[in-house]
């Protein structure tokens, strides 16, 4: 870069920042901003009323008195030049026809371009007409009193100068309209975004919570289990109370690494948390076996191949779905329970069926408990799967889960 663009760029960038303090200035206190361009508008309207007017004026013998009276009836109006632009010019208006008239010409007439500009910046179209009605007549009266050379030479320059201010006044309008429209779609956008982040930390929260309920519903009544079988066989067979005891332990550990990992997840190491993956349909006969050790009888049998195996999501949606089932059979369904888990494997879709054949497991009331029931029908429809429950005739309780295979109609 040659040194007198870098000198150009200079001088840019300072008069840019210039302007931005200037903004800045009239953004904090208006009103002085406006009276201190007032002042010096009037003082330069004076001074060229001490004698310089006389230059340019076709009739120098105007008295004195009415030259300073129309510089200030040229000047003094500015100060409400934005709150009322169209009557300021009104006033300026009568001013610049009687100088006009008399012949005196003075150059303050052409401050009423500054009005202009603030009736096209922030005023309808239409108020730029009412603006041309003020404006022509003072032009037309002076090229009819004093002519100088063709009439023309006299109107269309000043005309000019008032529609390129207009053009001026609209073009900058237009760019304030478009930044207000990206400000406020930006802000819109901001507000869209705040509110798809509370609605996944509640998602999120509703996930965890619904993990939680499973895992740790489902292993307390497996201890309980145990813990009570342990009680009864403490006094007969301690060799069967040591494998309760060791039961319950191994169980409890496997609680305790569950909601680590789970926990896990909120923390900001997220390859800890992907390292320890979530249980699978292959887990099933684990869990089976804890419950067994709990001291509920379960037959699992499966139908089907399992040559398209479901989704990660899926499978732990079909564990959780048994899990939270054979946790409501060891809480409610009392002694001589037994338990049966039917997984079907069929091409468009898998079906896990948990029936009891013990007494009827009570429904949970609508309000206050039943998490495990809602979270289960929450689970199956994130699938597009379907859950059914309720009692069976002979006795007992059945749960039945549909999960349509992806690519499958649901």
């Amino acid at each position: 870069m040659t040194t007198e663009a870098t000198a150009t760029t200079g001088l840019s960038r300072s008069l840019q920042r210039l302007l931005a303090r200037a903004r800045a200035f009239d953004a904090r206190r208006p009103r002085l901003w406006d009276a201190t361009l007032t002042l010096l508008w009037t003082a330069a309207a004076l001074v060229d009323a001490g004698g310089g007017w006389r230059n340019t004026a076709p009739d120098p013998s105007v008295p004195a008195w009415l030259v300073v009276t129309l510089s200030l009836g040229l000047s003094l109006p500015l100060y409400r030049r934005r709150r009322n632009p169209l009557a300021v010019l009104a006033v300026m208006a009568c001013a610049a026809l009687v100088s006009a008239a008399s012949g005196a010409f003075l150059q303050a007439g052409y401050l009423q371009l500054i009005p202009l500009f603030h009736i096209a910046l922030t005023r309808p179209p239409r108020a730029l007409l009412w603006a041309s009605a003020l404006l022509v007549p003072p032009l037309l009266t002076g090229a009819v009193r004093f002519p100088r050379g063709s009439w023309d030479q006299h109107v269309v320059p000043t005309l000019w100068a008032y529609a390129l201010v207009a053009l001026l006044g609209v073009a900058v309008r237009s760019r304030k309209d478009h930044t207000a429209a990206l400000v406020d779609r930006a802000r819109r956008l901001e507000i869209e975004r705040d509110q798809e982040v509370r609605l996944a930390a509640a998602a999120e929260r509703t996930r965890i919570a619904r993990e939680m309920h499973d895992i740790i519903g489902h292993n307390l009544s497996v201890i309980t289990g145990l813990a009570d079988g342990g009680r009864y066989a403490a006094a007969k067979n301690p060799e069967r109370a040591a494998q309760a005891l060791d039961a319950i332990g191994t169980t409890s550990r496997e609680a305790l690494a569950e909601l680590r990992r789970l926990l896990g997840v909120l923390s900001d190491d997220d390859q800890a948390a992907a390292r320890d993956p979530q249980p699978t349909l292959a887990d099933l006969d684990t869990l089976i076996t804890g419950v067994r050790k709990a001291g509920l009888p379960v037959r699992l049998d499966r139908d089907g191949s399992a040559d398209h195996p479901l989704t990660p999501g899926a499978q732990l949606t079909v564990y959780r779905v048994v899990q939270e089932a054979l946790t409501n059979v060891l809480k409610h369904a009392g002694e001589g329970a037994k338990a049966t888990v039917l997984l079907t494997h069929a091409p468009q879709e898998v079906r896990a069926e948990i029936t009891n054949t013990g007494p009827a497991v009570p429904a949970p009331p609508p309000s206050g408990q039943g998490q495990g029931l809602t979270g289960m029908r929450e689970r199956a429809a994130l699938y597009d799967g379907t859950l059914d429950t309720g009692p069976l005739p002979t006795g007992g309780w059945h749960v039945r889960l549909r999960l349509p295979r992806e690519g499958s109609p649901s």
